[in-house]
């Protein structure tokens, strides 16, 4: 099955999940299909990050090509799954996601009976597979876990480390929807966007230039999760753990955005990662940007490489 050169809009299946309604009221989430998908044989299911949503066929391309079936979840308040009366990328505890991704293996598992289920997150999305693997309902029915620059860590000085759990906690307890505008860089998207400095097309109402606020509530809910992950997990499946050979923290925009992650800090994901279970392989790739699977050709191509060959080794 090669050159596909899938669409978007023509080679994929969205489906909406319809959840139980929250403290904004209606919920609901999209569960992505590639149409060619065979059935009855290896998938994969692909979380996005934060501020973030499915946009990458050439990532369902290559799973298709290898002999997997392509599924990925759009969870509540992003992209497609955004209603008008939301925050955008609002939670106050990751476990709020959980009810999604169950759906979205209920639904793999019923035409997929022998199966296995491998689950891929990236960014603040492997943070929430990590945290489904240690307490997730059906974590059971998962045999690999893919992380790609997960979001172990902030990234951020020491004593801010310390400071913003604290904070965040007692300012989302008394104001719920309390935020920061403009906490988020624009130069990562910038170096992705094919109108500014990128190859990439995508949505910028769903992954808007300057981001979107950052609620403390969210923060919060990421640093438990982190810090649950830091002191209790114990994933038994197999992790392959795929981050950049380095990070760099950018002002404006340069060439070297596209040959660092400008997001995370590499070594904390290398640090925290490690500790996340028993069976953890390490895979750098060098001049990755923080969606490795969004970097220069060649640079992506190598990670692909990566990951196929610890998968056919599973």
């Amino acid at each position: 099955m090669n050159d596909l050169n899938l669409s978007l809009e023509k080679d994929f299946e969205y489906r909406p999940l319809f959840l139980q309604p929250d403290y904004e009221g209606e919920v609901k989430a999209t569960f992505i299909s590639a149409r060619h998908n065979q059935g009855n044989r290896n998938a994969v299911l692909y979380i996005h990050g934060f501020i973030d949503y499915f946009f990458h066929p050439h990532m369902a391309e290559k799973f298709l090509e290898h002999g997997f079936d392509f599924f990925a979840l759009e969870l509540r308040k992003y992209g497609r799954s955004l209603l008008p009366h939301q925050h955008p990328n609002y939670c106050r505890k990751m476990d709020e996601y959980f009810e999604e991704i169950d759906l979205a293996l209920e639904i793999i598992r019923h035409g997929y009976d022998e199966s296995t289920i491998i689950l891929m997150g990236h960014s603040t999305g492997g943070l929430l597979a990590c945290y489904y693997l240690n307490t997730g309902l059906k974590k059971d029915w998962i045999t690999a876990l893919i992380l790609n620059s997960p979001f172990l860590e902030l990234n951020e000085p020491a004593v801010r480390k310390q400071l913003i759990p604290p904070i965040a906690r007692l300012i989302s307890v008394l104001f719920p929807f309390a935020k920061q505008d403009d906490v988020l860089s624009p130069v990562y998207c910038e170096s992705l966007h094919k109108d500014y400095h990128g190859e990439w097309d995508f949505n910028l109402e769903w992954k808007p230039i300057l981001g979107f606020p950052a609620y403390f509530a969210w923060a919060k809910a990421v640093t438990d999760a982190q810090t649950f992950l830091k002191e209790k997990s114990s994933i038994g499946i197999p992790i392959l753990l795929m981050y950049s050979s380095r990070s760099f923290k950018p002002k404006s925009y340069s060439p070297e955005t596209h040959s660092a992650d400008t997001v995370l800090n590499v070594n904390d994901i290398v640090e925290r990662g490690m500790t996340l279970g028993n069976n953890v392989t390490k895979a750098e790739i060098n001049d990755g940007m923080h969606d490795l699977f969004l970097s220069r050709k060649e640079v992506r191509e190598m990670a692909f490489a990566k990951m196929f060959e610890w998968l056919s080794q599973r």
